[in-house]
């Protein structure tokens, strides 16, 4: 296992890649806090915990927190240290999206977008660091996306936040190492999730998108869930301030969706 006794937050680990993240890493020996943003997804977090506890080895807890809320953000911190007796793998995954032209775009699209992807990234990379620079250091990985390098019209405010992400990544990167704290980004191309639904339920535009991808096909949880298991073991030790690419060859095209 390559994650055995480890201690864990993954945010917005509900469903999607968060689900099979936390999923992944219980499998691999972790102790997983399992983050879910509102009562609409608590019965799916305590499914999560449900499974990783079956699964085992790793224990499991379900916690509410909004990322972009610092008081939620602690909170969920301090509960997972009451848990497991620290945090030393912090997975920043929640995160939203909205296609709207960027004429369009109200002041209230844009901050809502930014304050759980770049902000609520912040907060929690800010607030795990502390324990575990207290605490024998650790790994963040945060799930960012090929659109912190790729261009996406219709969805400015997401591309902006994700590029802030790629910047923060490098810089607590350098901050850090000298606390034993490697930080890293994971950026998955299309991946069938529900934040890709309106793709997904679109048969031309599901089409189109796999069109652009030289595998042929669009990338599943458990294969991102597996690239956040490795960059956050030991096997990775001497990754960090760097983004690993998941994307079936996306981003080698010269057109992108």
């Amino acid at each position: 296992m390559l994650l055995e006794g480890r201690k864990a937050i993954v945010t917005g680990a509900s469903s999607g890649i968060g689900k099979a993240t936390a999923e992944r890493l219980g499998r691999e020996g972790a102790n997983v806090c399992v983050n879910y943003y509102s009562d609409k997804e608590q019965a799916d977090a305590h499914e999560v915990v449900t499974s990783i506890e079956r699964a085992g080895p790793g224990r499991a807890i379900a916690v509410q927190a909004d990322v972009g809320s610092e008081t939620d953000v602690e909170r969920m911190v301090a509960e997972t240290v009451t848990a497991f007796g620290g945090v030393d793998i912090m997975v920043n995954n929640a995160g939203i999206e909205k296609q709207i032209p960027l004429l369009d775009t109200s002041q209230e699209d844009w901050e809502r977008i930014l304050r759980t992807n770049l902000t609520g990234t912040f907060l929690c990379l800010r607030e795990a660091g502390k324990v575990m620079a207290g605490g024998g250091g650790g790994v963040i990985v945060n799930m960012s996306s090929v659109h912190e390098f790729i261009p996406w019209p219709g969805f400015a405010p997401y591309c902006a936040s994700k590029g802030g992400v790629k910047l923060l990544m490098e810089t607590a990167a350098r901050e850090l190492a000298p606390k034993g704290i490697r930080v890293v980004n994971i950026a998955p191309g299309a991946i069938v999730t529900p934040i890709n639904k309106f793709v997904l339920d679109d048969p031309e535009a599901k089409h189109a998108v796999e069109e652009e991808i030289p595998i042929g096909r669009m990338g599943e949880p458990g294969e991102i869930a597996a690239a956040v298991a490795w960059a956050a073991s030991g096997e990775a030790s001497y990754v960090t301030g760097t983004t690993i690419v998941v994307d079936g060859g996306m981003s080698l095209y010269p057109k992108f969706v």
